[in-house]
């Protein structure tokens, strides 16, 4: 790892809040903030740049305005900047999160309901690295500026008991503890649905399966509670569609985790349906970790 957090910048507001996400995040890290923007990127901006050399221009105003004005409030960061030109975006940066540790995108709110717009660069960027990439919105949930040092809310992470947890547990655990905030760990499950539509075959059944399920997950988190003596942890096993709950339980999050398992079909990668919807709808920041 570089000790580098990695910026897409494109002259939105989501853009901004993004930087300024990645700022508070590289202070927290003691790593070096990297801005990049890449030419494509203009037709999302607040304005059609036709020409190349005034495209290129407020594409160099963009990226030195950024570093001023972050570097008033973060005075001791290294940030350093990168255009391109002629060069799809998402591959510029799915090229910069290579070596980072972390890829921070602005997505564009549509308030509490919409949720997130990902667009397809951001989309395609998700699919393409195996670096952690966090989501960031302009406004939270009332429509109110969003404040990247608010630290005050936990980190959740939701969690498949059926996958490796490892790299999600790891990346959640430092988050939280870096903010020194609670870490809320979920699981969400179903009944199949002979039972759900006829309790009466075992009205204990929900009860019995969520105990069963507490106790491998309260066994999966004992290493990482060790290393982390200090993280206050909560556990909840959840009956219900996982991408609501995750949503619910992170209308007050300083950070929502979730996974994308790394795949390499024939096709191409693809984000699952549960971080897809979280992806969109969400208030909170989101963290897309790719694990095996």
């Amino acid at each position: 790892m570089s000790h580098r957090i990695t910026v897409g910048l494109d002259g939105t507001d989501a853009g901004s809040a993004a930087a300024d996400w990645a700022a508070h995040e590289a202070d927290l890290r003691n790593a070096t903030l990297e801005l990049v923007h890449a030419e494509d990127w203009a037709q999302y901006g607040p304005f059609a740049v036709p020409l190349p050399e005034p495209r290129r221009q407020w594409a160099e105003d963009l990226l030195s305005l950024t570093r001023d004005r972050l570097l008033r409030t973060h005075g001791t960061l290294d940030i350093s900047t990168r255009g391109t030109r002629g060069i799809a975006a998402a591959k510029v940066l799915s090229s910069s999160a290579e070596d980072a540790d972390l890829l921070v995108l602005g997505s564009r709110g549509l308030g509490a309901v919409a949720g997130f717009i990902v667009g397809s660069t951001g989309s395609a960027t998700i699919r393409h690295t195996d670096t952690p990439v966090v989501l960031v919105r302009p406004f939270d949930s009332e429509h109110h500026p969003l404040r990247p040092a608010d630290d005050a809310g936990p980190v959740v992470l939701g969690v498949d008991l059926h996958s490796n947890c490892d790299r999600l547990l790891a990346f959640a655990c430092e988050e939280a503890d870096r903010r020194s905030c609670p870490l809320a760990v979920l699981h969400c499950w179903s009944l199949p649905p002979a039972l759900s539509y006829a309790p009466g075959l075992d009205p204990g059944v929900a009860q019995e399966m969520t105990d069963r399920l507490e106790t491998t997950l309260r066994r999966l988190l004992s290493p990482w509670e060790r290393k982390h003596p200090q993280l206050a942890v909560d556990t909840r096993i959840l009956i219900g569609q996982p991408a609501i709950q995750l949503l619910d339980a992170s209308s007050d999050a300083a950070l929502l985790v979730v996974g994308r398992r790394i795949r390499r079909p024939a096709l191409g990668a693809r984000i699952g349906p549960i971080t897809h919807a979280v992806m969109h709808h969400a208030t909170s920041p989101v963290a897309v970790v790719a694990h095996e």
